[in-house]
């Protein structure tokens, strides 16, 4: 038996119901997920060494790239990423956070294991051959398989699982950025939606020992060149509110462009696993002018907060990062949003603070400060989570003085992009699939279960020439609301109710002159045994209905059962009961 056998075998054999246990098996997998960050971040020097010969940042080297290598990087990239994610795991597409959320909300955490080593080298890849995307995404993914993993192989209840998942999202967050405080808040914000002492305080222990870890290596270092931040004086507080308005509008911006361009891609008739190579052919054409948006581009950024950039070219940055990590996304490829939020934000601050230090130079601060700020700004506006935002710029900087001004940028920018669109730019790709998670964690549970669950097979068809005499005699010994009235080919064609025979029960000559085909209703409301109840429970609302037919998937005629109304909320009423009996 190997040595990580035993440990499993050993820790699945102490106390399940005491605090001991999950906070061993958080500590676990906080080690695990400090490790998996470590394995990811030099998974991407190697992979850029290959790529390039050179593991610095580009900025450093780029002048001295022939042109040609510049462009067709990426796209040998793409190349490799595509096949990659196709056929070892699709959930490695993108950026990686809607897929853990999905999984927690609807499969108590399930997540395949496979797909913490595609991420690893589909992302390593991606971003190691130019791709502008961040690290961060894909960490959470990989940090939140490992937990996953480790609480299937435990066979821990879903409800513990769930958990497990946002401990391994925690370490990833808290080991790329040193800030472990963030790490835990995003895990509970973002991922779980869970504050509570029984999820949060394993959080926290994974959090705070892959931030150990990473220390242990990197030294306890900050992930950017931070300046001394200073408030010049009161009179700035009236800027960063604007500056709160005008990073919630670029975050919309973000989002709207980003999904559009993967709509773009969507509709080109090509294979999948090519568009990414297609994505970056595009990008290396932007990289030959813009090297800056190359990667994740902390280069770039410590050049914004140390005000090494024009003003021109950080607004252009702006909208440049945009379009670059739009297309790498788009296209398929491997990444995530948090590092080009980071960007995006720098560039947005560095230039507004550029503008108002030009303006009024005796009442502001250098344009670093703004830039600073407008980081945490823009990722509140584009995941909408401003706790986590505030907190990952304050464990940076180590200063309690930028915190009024970030709170006020942070709610603003929030405000501002959640007025103006629905959904961060996390939910609005599980809305796009028909999840949504907006409306609490009732709904999720509907979302989960799946009309297959829980349908009747006992179907009471009657053919569409049976006489009208023949329709009621069936209503009487079926003792059933709705019959199914079917063709000779077994084909749904209609459905008839009490109501609909009613005006008929007191005209006995229409018995054998009236068929079943002439009362049914034609406009049939069905649903399938692959869709969640909660589509089903909608459905039954919208058209007043008390059960619908439940009819394959192939031509959506053969009909297979029913589900009704009583059948759903009963099933509810199971799911709350066994996630409290699990919660205990």
């Amino acid at each position: 038996m190997g040595y990580s056998q035993r440990i499993i075998r050993a820790l699945s054999k102490l106390p399940r119901h005491q605090h001991v246990y999950l906070s061993l098996i958080a500590i676990l997998i906080g080690v695990l997920g400090g490790y998996g960050a470590l394995l990811f971040r030099f998974a991407i020097k190697f992979a850029q060494y290959c790529f390039y010969r050179n593991t610095a940042d580009v900025l450093t080297f780029h002048q001295n790239l022939p042109f040609y290598l510049i462009i067709l990087m990426p796209a040998l990239g793409g190349l490799i990423v595509g096949p990659l994610i196709y056929f070892g795991a699709r959930e490695a597409k993108g950026h990686g956070v809607p897929e853990v959320m999905e999984a927690v909300a609807l499969r108590g955490g399930r997540i395949r294991s496979r797909v913490a080593l595609v991420k690893i080298l589909a992302s390593g890849i991606s971003i190691g051959s130019g791709g502008s995307v961040g690290r961060e995404g894909p960490i959470v993914q990989i940090g939140s398989s490992i937990g996953s993993t480790l609480s299937q192989m435990l066979r821990v209840p879903s409800l513990r699982q769930r958990t497990f998942v946002g401990c391994g999202a925690a370490a990833g967050i808290a080991a790329t950025f040193n800030a472990p405080i963030a790490g835990a808040l995003f895990a509970a914000e973002v991922i779980l939606g869970d504050f509570g002492f029984t999820t949060f305080a394993p959080v926290v222990l994974s959090s705070v020992t892959a931030t150990t870890i990473s220390r242990h290596y990197f030294g306890d270092f900050p992930a950017f060149t931070i300046p001394t931040y200073k408030v010049v004086s009161l009179y700035e507080f009236l800027f960063y509110p604007l500056l709160g308005v005008v990073a919630g509008l670029v975050a919309v911006l973000f989002i709207v462009s980003l999904y559009k361009c993967e709509d773009q891609f969507e509709a080109l008739r090509i294979p999948d696993y090519f568009k990414p190579a297609l994505g970056g052919l595009m990008l290396g054409c932007l990289l030959l002018v813009w090297p800056h948006v190359f990667g994740v581009g902390y280069g770039s950024i410590n050049l914004s907060l140390k005000n090494q950039l024009p003003g021109l070219i950080l607004l252009t940055l702006i909208f440049v990062k945009i379009l670059a990590t739009s297309i790498t996304i788009g296209s398929g490829g491997s990444g995530g949003i948090f590092a080009p939020s980071l960007f995006i934000g720098a560039m947005t601050g560095g230039f507004f603070g550029w503008g108002v230090n030009k303006f009024f130079p005796l009442i502001t601060a250098d344009p670093g400060a703004y830039a600073l700020v407008a980081m945490g700004a823009v990722v509140a506006g584009t995941t909408h989570a401003p706790i986590t935002a505030i907190i990952i710029i304050f464990e940076m900087t180590a200063t309690y003085k930028i915190i009024l001004p970030l709170m006020f940028a942070c709610i603003i920018s929030t405000i501002v992009a959640s007025s103006l669109k629905r959904g961060s730019i996390y939910t609005i790709k599980l809305s796009r699939r028909g999840v949504e998670l907006s409306q609490g964690w009732e709904q999720s549970i509907l979302q989960a279960l799946k009309v297959g669950d829980i349908m009747r097979y006992q179907v009471v068809k009657v053919p569409e020439s049976m006489p009208l005499g023949g329709v009621i005699d069936s209503l009487k010994t079926q003792d059933v609301s709705y019959l199914h009235v079917v063709n000779k080919d077994n084909d749904l064609k209609g459905i008839i109710s009490f109501r609909d025979i009613r005006s008929a029960l007191q005209e006995e000559a229409l018995n054998n002159l009236v068929i079943a085909k002439d009362v049914a209703t034609r406009d049939i409301v069905t649903i399938h045994p692959t869709d969640s109840i909660l589509l089903a429970l909608q459905r039954m609302g919208n058209g007043g209905f008390s059960q619908l037919p439940v009819v394959t998937e192939v031509d959506g005629m053969k009909v297979i059962g029913t589900v009704s109304h009583r059948d759903v909320i009963a099933a509810y009423d199971r799911a709350i009961l066994q996630r409290e009996i699990e919660g205990y």
